[in-house]
């Protein structure tokens, strides 16, 4: 392009003389790149439900002679290459490796539940594996693409001239079927995607025609004659019929696919689980890498061992599974084969396992985005893109019977010249021999058309036999009934939905199939690991190190630590508790007390288990039943109640629960309700000013979502709050004397009691002799 088409581009259309700047221009050509795409390349047309490289190839071949019916029954296939030249030369000026990789597809009975293409050769697996070259494969189109590609000859689609207007391509085929919800589609545009599911092809039929019959057909009727999805691979639908009915009203969802196996007795006993349907994406190999990661799993990057999570799930899976293998076959497409670790494991626990931890349970998503009748790319419902479909179909029969009355009526036109002919054959051949324009003299002595006078005198001599006049007035006959009824369809739209649904029909006799994949709704697969519940004594040092200690009663000054380490707390509980790590970011991280460590040695780091942020420190703990209540604090004054199992978090990254403003800490949790210690009855709090104030607990409310809570006490400026414990009896107040020595102090119910009054109050001042550094429950 040279400086004066550069100027040209970027000039206003306006003046002329004023130019874009340089945001504007950019963002008008990504627009239209983007609209190309969108719409040139990406998404399938309501209409046929191809997008453009496949209308493309199956138009290319369909000239190409590579159908079944009229002269080409049964054609013989070709080289792919052969198609792909075609398409490429003639429509579709894009790599040959695209056009390529979208014939495969078609040709594939795993990726499209009605194959548009018959291929001979290597068209690749399910497992991934790629196709052959297009020098070595084969195709023709196959019976089911008729549905397609039938009317196109009878005026029924618009037709517009090619990239470089050497010949014409179809704007969308006429399709018989709605094809968008037959083969579904898949692709990735700009700022638009589309995820459309298959189906089966009695129930679109028979969801059409009910639609045809009652345009107000109800939403619950519409979905009990189209259920579901139909995956080419088979498979189970396990989401409910109320999930499946939302995501197809809304055009949006996600399904629940599972595997379908079977269980194969052996001898002596002996038994294996046979998965033999996988879900839509999912391969054998998939499956099987995924198996080899549980089994065998490698140390994550930055790490110098395998996680607790790594070694669990290791566990846990060769507790069930012993051996797999892969026994697919041309037979058998799919034929994954799972032995037990025993005969006595339960059948249903190691299918649990399994579908909880590989991809026989997946996730299927729905995204009905298409080109629809207006030319524009929507996000449509089924019903939506049923009713557009009908539409198009109506005008496409109405199209096509224009066509025909047209053909009819001109054959009608003709035989009515040659029928007059045969009436007058004598003088017809006197007038043709004697004048010197014989066309002229006939049109005159005969009152005929241009048409029927050119006709007559090309008519061969042998059409002039008697039994010639019998054929024209029996074909005359059968024309006049056909112009009855295409008049009919055309004028009565009554007439136009009957022949409609009758050819909807008639092709689902002859091209329906029965339903591959089951719809049955069930409970997504959980594994839950089996913990032995026992007691246990939980031991936190103070630098987090932590472990877990068998059964209770245990003399805390038997534990031994670290050089520089000593103890945060013991926490009786049981092995299906859990550790509670508070950090000073107000974040609450999680870890199953069963996964800790035991008491042999120092334990392990409580940053093991989860994973910190940067520059936060855990400054707190405690491990307790998901019903324990604990009473939560900031260094602000601020506290609320909130039980374990609120702030439990299946994320390593914890749960965002206290918040805490610039410069606060987070006070210790404190048990307000942890049998079998009594409930605690009042709150008391202790500030850095050395005052106390105490009151019923009654005046805090739970806070299960977390927060900041409400004002325990009043401070005074520089004053902080250093903790806060639900009591029945005392409280323990610690802190540093002189000389930086450790001090504490039991206050008795006596002594709170004289510090008693209404939250949110500044307390009464302690003489405590010591400042304190946090207060804690003594029962």
């Amino acid at each position: 392009m040279d400086a004066m088409d550069n100027r040209e581009l970027i000039e206003s259309g306006d003046g002329g003389d004023e130019g874009l700047d340089l945001a504007t221009y950019a963002q008008r050509a990504y627009l239209e790149y983007a609209l190309s795409v969108v719409k040139g390349r990406a998404l399938p047309d309501v209409a046929d439900g191809q997008k453009p490289v496949q209308r493309r190839i199956l138009y290319s071949m369909y000239r190409m002679g590579l159908g079944f019916g009229g002269g080409n029954a049964g054609a013989k296939p070709v080289k792919s290459a052969r198609v792909v030249g075609d398409v490429l030369g003639r429509f579709h000026p894009h790599g040959d490796q695209a056009a390529y990789d979208a014939l495969v597809r078609m040709a594939q009975d795993f990726s499209q539940r009605y194959p548009l293409i018959d291929g001979q050769g290597n068209f690749g697996s399910r497992d991934g594996d790629g196709a052959a070259a297009m020098r070595y494969t084969e195709a023709r189109l196959a019976k089911i693409s008729n549905l397609l590609l039938d009317e196109i000859d009878e005026g029924t689609v618009e037709f517009v001239l090619n990239y470089d207007g050497s010949t014409q391509e179809p704007v969308v085929l006429p399709a018989r079927l709605p094809f968008t919800l037959l083969n579904g589609a898949s692709g990735i545009a700009v700022g638009l995607a589309t995820e459309i599911p298959s189906h089966n092809l009695r129930e679109v039929a028979e969801a059409c025609v009910a639609l045809v019959k009652n345009p107000k057909l109800s939403d619950e009727d519409l979905f009990a004659l189209l259920p579901g999805p139909d995956y080419p691979g088979g498979g189970q639908v396990i989401s409910s019929a109320a999930d499946i009915a939302e995501a197809y009203a809304t055009g949006r969802g996600s399904l629940k696919v599972r595997a379908r196996w079977k269980v194969e007795e052996l001898a002596r006993g002996q038994w294996q689980m046979v998965v033999t349907e996988l879900p839509p994406g999912v391969s054998t190999q998939r499956v099987l890498e995924e198996i080899e990661e549980l089994t065998n799993p490698k140390v994550k990057a930055g790490k110098k061992a395998l996680s607790q999570d790594q070694v669990q799930m290791k566990q846990t899976v060769l507790a069930v599974l012993d051996a797999v293998r892969d026994e697919s076959s041309k037979d058998a497409p799919v034929r994954l084969v799972f032995e037990p670790k025993t005969s006595r494991i339960d059948q249903a626990e190691l299918a649990t396992t399994l579908l909880a931890h590989t991809s026989l349970e997946t996730s299927a998503p729905i995204n009905l985005t298409m080109v629809g009748l207006d030319g524009k790319p929507v996000q449509k419902s089924l019903r939506q893109m049923l009713v557009e479909w009908i539409e198009f179909r109506q005008r496409t029969i109405e199209r096509r019977s224009r066509h025909r009355l047209g053909k009819v009526l001109d054959r009608i036109h003709i035989l009515e010249g040659r029928q007059l002919v045969l009436l007058n054959i004598d003088e017809v051949i006197r007038i043709i021999r004697g004048s010197d324009e014989p066309k002229p003299a006939l049109i005159d002595r005969f009152k005929l058309t241009d048409r029927q006078a050119e006709d007559i005198l090309e008519i061969r001599l042998r059409q002039l036999a008697r039994l010639e006049a019998i054929k024209i007035e029996q074909e005359l006959k059968e024309l006049r009934e056909d112009q009855k009824k295409l008049e009919e369809i055309l004028g009565s739209p009554a007439a136009l939905r009957r022949l409609m649904v009758k050819e909807i029909e008639g092709d689902t006799k002859q091209f329906g199939d029965v339903r591959r994949t089951l719809i049955q709704a069930e409970k997504k697969a959980v594994a839950e690991v089996k913990v032995v519940d026992e007691p246990v004594t939980v031991v936190v040092s103070q630098k987090g190190w932590v472990r877990a200690r068998q059964g209770h009663g245990h003399d805390a000054s038997s534990f031994a630590f670290k050089a520089g380490d000593g103890l945060y707390g013991t926490f009786e509980c049981r092995t299906v508790d859990t550790l509670l790590a508070f950090g000073s970011n107000g974040r609450v991280y999680s870890v199953p007390v069963s996964v800790l460590p035991g008491a042999r040695g120092d334990g392990q780091p409580v940053t093991t288990f989860i994973d910190l942020e940067s520059g936060t420190q855990l400054v707190h703990y405690f491990a307790g039943a998901g019903t324990a209540w604990l009473l939560l604090a900031g260094s602000g004054g601020y506290g609320f109640l909130a039980t374990v199992e609120n702030m439990v978090s299946r994320q390593k990254g914890g749960k965002s629960f206290i918040t805490v403003g610039e410069g606060e800490t987070v006070c210790r949790p404190s048990p307000a309700n942890v049998p079998p210690q009594p409930a605690a009855t009042h709150v008391a709090c202790a500030s850095s000013g050395k005052r106390i104030l105490t009151f019923a607990i009654g005046e805090l409310k739970p806070m299960p979502n977390g927060g900041r809570g409400l004002m325990l006490m009043e401070l005074e400026k520089k004053e902080e709050l250093v903790g806060a414990a639900a009591y029945t009896r005392s409280v323990k107040i610690t802190g540093l004397g002189r000389g930086d020595k450790e001090r504490e102090e039991v206050l008795e119910i006596r002594s709170l009691n004289n510090a008693q009054g209404h939250r949110g109050r500044k307390g009464r001042q302690a003489d405590l002799g010591f400042k304190p550094l946090a207060i804690q429950r003594v029962e």
